[in-house]
């Protein structure tokens, strides 16, 4: 937990990073198309690591409840501001290993956190294992197969050779980027039941000419949602998402 990597400091350059984009748009807006199906009904919802909130917002937006839980004070005074008109949301600063209450939610989202931690295996087995028997999970994480892909795409074969280690670590770099099969083999093991697998970003950051990013927008996203969830193309998702089941 001591060496988890939290975003004091830069609290503004990171929702820059993550919501500024293209990048951070289409990817907050197919995790809320992935998780869409699991969701019609009202419910009580944790979001844990969920920074400035966008997804707390779009989830109570729907009618839900939700707990918005993050290590970051910084990122979670930024959050009271964009949560300001949004009912129904309660915002607690808290470690994810620190949550004691996860029994009491009938989902819990945990979406670009589990790269950023030491153990990022220790925090899904806690996970399961304080959920309530029915709670669904939502779990993203940064791909570490789509990760090596990508840097092979672009010529970046030393970095590949040397196990993709950066000699200085940039705080907005994933520290723990995860193999995609292996999570899904991880989270069987425990006993979770898979309801979907999908794949975040398939394409868009492997563009040839990165203008069209913006400029084909719409395009991408289209093609984006209609392989996302479709092998082999949901592998390379820059990021991963899991909707899981606790029997």
């Amino acid at each position: 937990m001591n060496n988890d990597r939290i975003f004091d400091g830069i609290a503004e350059k990171f929702s820059n990073n993550i919501y500024g984009t293209t990048k951070g748009k289409l990817r907050h807006t197919l995790l809320c198309d992935v998780l869409s199906p699991f969701v019609a009904k009202p419910l009580r919802a944790i979001e844990i690591g969920g920074g400035t909130g966008v997804m707390s917002a779009h989830l109570a937006s729907m009618g839900h409840t939700v707990t918005l839980t993050d290590a970051s004070k910084d990122v979670l005074e930024q959050a009271a501001t964009v949560l300001s008109a949004c009912d129904g949301i309660t915002i607690r600063q808290q470690y994810l290993q620190a949550i004691e209450d996860l029994a009491d939610y009938d989902l819990v989202v945990c979406h670009a956190v589990l790269e950023w931690l030491d153990a990022p295996f220790d925090a899904i087995d806690y996970i399961f294992s304080n959920m309530k028997s029915g709670a669904s999970l939502s779990l993203s994480f940064f791909n570490q197969d789509a990760n090596l892909f990508a840097n092979a795409i672009y010529g970046n074969f030393d970095y590949i050779a040397k196990g993709m280690k950066v000699k200085k670590q940039v705080r907005l770099n994933p520290k723990q980027p995860l193999s995609a099969m292996r999570v899904v083999e991880h989270c069987e093991a425990l006993g979770f039941q898979v309801l979907e697998k999908a794949g975040i970003r398939c394409f868009h950051d492997y563009m040839r000419d990165i203008s069209h990013q913006s400029s084909k927008f719409d395009e991408l996203l289209a093609l984006e949602r209609q392989y996302h969830k479709t092998e082999p193309y949901m592998w390379l998702g820059k990021y991963f998402q899991l909707i899981l089941k606790k029997p």
